[in-house]
Parts: C-alpha cells; structure tokens; sequence
C-alpha cells in the first residue's frame, strides 16, 4: 500500500494517523486510523494539486 509513497508522504499520513489516534483516545495506530489519514491525503491532493 505505502510502497509507491516518497518518504515525505509517508511520514505526513503517519503524523495524521497519530493525531486520529490520539483524538480517539488510542495508544497504538489501527487500521482505521491508516484508511482515515489515506483518505484526508488523497484529498488534500486532489483539491491542492
């Protein structure tokens, strides 16, 4: 899934799953914080670009 990404990308949807993470009260980052934090990327792309 993150095998396309440049490094710069990866690390942003990390720092966005964290902040899911820790709005939802989590320790660890699930999968559905990854799905959210892909799908805020893949707007910001898409209205940014």
């Amino acid at each position: 899934m993150f095998s396309k990404l440049c490094s710069k990308s990866y690390h942003g949807i990390l720092k966005i799953c964290r902040t899911i993470a820790d709005l939802e009260g989590s320790g660890d980052i699930k999968v559905n914080h990854i799905t959210e934090a892909v799908q805020y990327s893949s707007l910001d792309r898409k209205y940014w670009d």
